[in-house]
């Protein structure tokens, strides 16, 4: 099915070759003058004793005949001018930079479902790569130290291959605790050097951390100076600080318990519908237009084609 084409006034992209219509203009108006100052132009038909009829029905018709050669020539040119308009309205959608945030202190061993709470973790991580697709994502690992292990990217390859390498039982002897605050700060300032789209930090633990509570308004305001975002989920089925709480909601994030692997996995879709990526309108692009010209000349090349096999003068 043939669509419809809009009808859009053109832009030209090289409007100086429009300077050539005047050649198809002056041609028709030497036809159209021709016929009209020069009335004898008749159609004779070569019958015995028959007397030339004339009438104006066909001076016009012989003259529209005869305008098509101007008019594909006007088509050539209005198309080697290049007619362009504007495409259709275009929208880029804005990445959003997430910091995943992983404890990697000993009790993320404690089982969880079929593997432990570490496992559970990576893998509710990988699912959420898999449906947030354009983002940027980084993996920091926790416990009493924390390490960036890969830097915010829009190829999250580097987490999916993970797991692994930091496991809570070959971890450092560093990552042992849980300092949540300290963690909190360091994804912070690892954020704070996006300037493009927003930040939201994901973190996930199993224990709790009394700083927090100590520094719950400072943690708030510098999370809110940044613009970040902070979700916070605890494997294992515990509830989370009230401290924690306060200072996700007041970021515009949350907390959450999920007590096995599948309310994770779910937590995670629900965090994804909190934070759903942002769609803005951009600029839409010049695109050619040579559609309605196009036509026009097949049109008029047909027409030309059929005045060929009579609708033209003959003087005998």
């Amino acid at each position: 099915m043939m669509k419809d084409i809009p009808l859009v006034w053109p832009s030209f992209a090289y409007p100086a070759v429009l300077f050539g219509l005047l050649l198809p203009a002056l041609l028709l108006a030497w036809v159209w003058a021709n016929r009209w100052v020069v009335p004898s132009r008749r159609v004779v038909l070569p019958l015995d004793r028959a007397r030339a009829r004339g009438g104006w029905w066909w001076w016009v018709i012989l003259a529209l005949a005869e305008s098509v050669p101007p008019l594909l020539l006007a088509m050539a040119i209005l198309i080697l001018a290049g007619p362009q308009r504007n495409g259709p309205p275009q929208e880029k959608r804005s990445v959003t930079n997430i910091l995943f945030t992983v404890d990697i202190s000993g009790s993320m061993t404690a089982t969880y479902g079929d593997g432990t709470r570490y496992d559970a973790s990576m893998k509710a991580i990988d699912a959420f790569l898999d449906f947030r697709k354009g983002d940027a994502f980084g993996l920091t690992f926790f416990g009493s130290a924390h390490v960036h292990w890969c830097p915010i990217t829009t190829d999250p390859s580097a987490i999916k291959c993970a797991p692994p390498f930091m496991r809570p039982e070959t971890a450092p002897d560093a990552f042992g605790g849980t300092d949540i605050s300290k963690a909190i700060r360091a994804c912070r300032k690892e954020l704070a050097q996006k300037d493009e789209g927003d930040r939201m930090i994901l973190l996930i633990t199993d224990g709790f951390d009394f700083d927090v509570d100590t520094n719950e308004a400072d943690l708030t305001r510098e999370l809110l100076a940044d613009n970040v975002t902070l979700f916070c989920v605890i494997a294992g089925g515990y509830e989370p600080q009230a401290s924690m709480v306060n200072i996700c909601r007041a970021s515009g994030g949350d907390a959450f318990s999920a007590e096995d692997p599948d309310v994770l996995r779910s937590v995670f879709k629900k965090i994804d519908g909190m934070k759903q990526a942002k769609i803005t309108p951009t600029i839409a692009d010049t695109v050619d237009y040579y559609e309605p010209f196009a036509l026009a000349g097949a049109v008029l090349l047909l027409i030309g084609t059929v005045a060929m096999y009579g609708l033209r003068y003959t003087p005998w």
